[in-house]
Order: C-alpha cells, then structure tokens, then sequence
C-alpha cells in the first residue's frame, strides 16, 4: 500500500467498485435530475434523483416487482417489464413537477437494446424530455413482448412439455399464458396511464 504525505486514500464506494466519481460529477453538474436505472436478475429499478448537499434527493421510484400490484403476471426481468417500470417511474415523476432529467447508468456497459434502454423508452413515453438516440433502444416489437409471444406459440405448437417446462411458473403459479404477452401488455400499460398519468 502507498504511504507519504502525498498519499491520498480513495473513496470507500470507489475502493469497492461501485461509484464512477468522476461520471457522478459530470451528471451532477448538468444540474438536472437523473433517471437511474439499475438491474437485478428479477427486476428493474428506476428512481428519479436530484442532488442536495446533505445527500441525493429521491423525487420518484418504480420497481418491476411493483407491477404486480397492477396485476402484471408475466416475469418481471424482461424487456416489456422494463419498459413499463421507466413508463410508470416517467409518470410520477411529472406529477412532482419534473419536466426533464439525465440518464445515469451506473456502472453498466453500454449495450443497444438492453433492459436500461427499454426503461429510458419507457421514461421517454410518459413525456419527461431526456436526451437519447432512439436507435440504442429496443424495437418496438421487442418491447411489446412479441418476441416473448411468438417463441412461446412455437413451443406450445411443436413441443408443448417443454412449453410447460419453460413458463411452468407463470403457467401455475400466475396462471398467465405468454401466448397472450402482447395484449397483456398493453392492458398493463393501459392500467398504469390510469393509476398514475
């Protein structure tokens, strides 16, 4: 370890691997709120940040796992839940009054068409102004869930004990059927317009 009095110890979080400082700064210093979007292997995360002094401030949250409560029934990891997660996140933040933010990704790499992009989509659509390039956000389709309906079609029609293998959770326990994915989804939406817009 470096000694001397020269020798400056670094931030804990920074030691740890979990704060980009110096992007932290640059985000800090646009002076608008921030849209962090961050992911787990069951859910997406979405919280609209501002900064104060005495710590972050956060003005508006939506989880995923919370689109349960609107009776969302299909996973809460995939693309349209993320997608709806940003959606719903974009609306409660308007009603606090925010009219445009900047994405913070963390730490994340970025990948075109990725969870995070399909969140900031969703943000977007609620009406909040955030800069992006559409091209690094999924396809529309992709976020409607038809990739999710159309595979699960194929399955039920051609193997239909590994259709039951692989959706034998939503099967069972939510009793969802992904070969409805794309009306559920708009349905979802549609409820979420409703609770919070």
């Amino acid at each position: 370890m470096a000694t001397g009095p020269r020798y400056r110890v670094e931030f804990r979080r920074k030691q740890a691997g979990l704060t980009n400082y110096d992007k932290r700064l640059k985000l800090i210093k646009s002076g608008m709120p921030r849209l962090v979007v961050r992911k787990s292997n069951n859910a997406t995360v979405c919280q609209v940040v501002e900064y104060a002094d005495n710590g972050d401030r956060t003005v508006a949250a939506a989880t995923s796992l919370s689109l349960k409560k609107l009776g969302y029934k299909a996973h809460t990891k995939n693309i349209p839940a993320s997608y709806l997660t940003g959606y719903m996140c974009g609306l409660k933040a308007k009603k606090k009054g925010i009219t445009e933010a900047i994405l913070d990704t963390g730490l994340y790499r970025s990948t075109k068409g990725s969870r995070i992009y399909a969140a900031l989509k969703g943000f977007a659509d609620a009406g909040i102004k955030i800069a992006f390039d559409a091209k690094i956000c999924p396809e529309e389709r992709k976020i409607h869930g038809y990739q999710i309906e159309d595979y699960a079609k194929v399955l039920e029609s051609k193997q239909p004990e590994k259709y039951e293998k692989v959706y034998s959770k939503i099967l069972n326990e939510n009793k969802f059927e992904p070969t409805k994915m794309v009306e559920h989804f708009q349905e979802i939406k549609k409820r979420i317009s409703g609770e919070f817009a």
